[in-house]
């Protein structure tokens, strides 16, 4: 991510600020989990990371198949704090429910330079905290990476969004950003909205942008099984 320890750190304060689970995160700690010697974060802090990096926590080096994580209740002792599991992948999601697991990503656009509409498409995987989602591509799912960073209210979905496009591709590298705003279909298994961005000749373009479900896992099998290109 192309951050110093000391700039994870403070990453990691501000993501548990805005999810409510406040941490003490510094150097030091950034340190001891490089080196190995945290080998279960505490729940505030495992989420920090989720949201900070956009990956579960599993993926991170982490004890595969975690669903508690013990943590010290004060008083010499320890309490066990229960992570809900994720839905099955045949599970219908209400606006309300937990948007975790793995997405495809579908959206238009219009290139002038090519004077034709195209449609751009990755596998992502969706991590949700409170009322807060990051979502990020899988790398073997398009030769971009994507990411959104969004923020659910009932069924309206806003925020923001980022593009590194390939660097031997058509837009040679070049990184686009913009808004969004989706809205989540009565079974919770589609979002559906648009896009705002700037273009390649300072113009501001809109287009669709859909976000289909796959799979409520984000478990290390399921995102390699969905590291791939989706199909046409």
């Amino acid at each position: 991510m192309r951050l110093s320890q000391d700039d994870f750190a403070r990453e990691l304060r501000a993501a548990g600020a805005r999810i409510g689970k406040p941490n003490s995160a510094s150097k030091r700690y950034v340190q001891r989990l490089e080196a190995g010697e945290i080998t279960t974060p505490r729940p505030g802090y495992a989420r920090a990371l989720e949201m900070v990096t956009g990956v579960p926590i599993e993926s991170l080096g982490f004890p595969a198949g975690t669903d508690s994580f013990v943590v010290d209740d004060g008083r010499g002792g320890h309490d066990l704090e229960v992570r809900t599991p994720p839905p099955s992948a045949g599970a219908i999601r209400s606006p309300q429910s937990n948007y975790s697991g793995v997405w495809l990503s579908r959206y238009e656009f219009f290139s002038s330079g090519r004077e034709q509409m195209f449609v751009s498409q990755h596998y992502v995987v969706l991590l949700q905290h409170n009322d807060r989602l990051t979502v990020r591509s899988l790398a073997g799912s398009a030769d971009s990476s994507m990411g959104m960073d969004l923020t659910v209210d009932g069924s309206i979905i806003t925020g923001t969004w980022v593009e590194d496009t390939a660097r031997t591709g058509y837009y040679k590298g070049a990184r686009y950003h913009g808004a969004i705003q989706l809205l989540a279909e009565p079974s919770g298994r589609r979002l559906v909205g648009k896009w705002v961005g700037f273009g390649s000749d300072s113009d501001v373009n809109t287009g669709p942008w859909a976000l289909t479900f796959q799979d409520g896992s984000t478990s290390k099998a399921t995102l390699a099984a969905y590291d791939r290109r989706p199909n046409d």
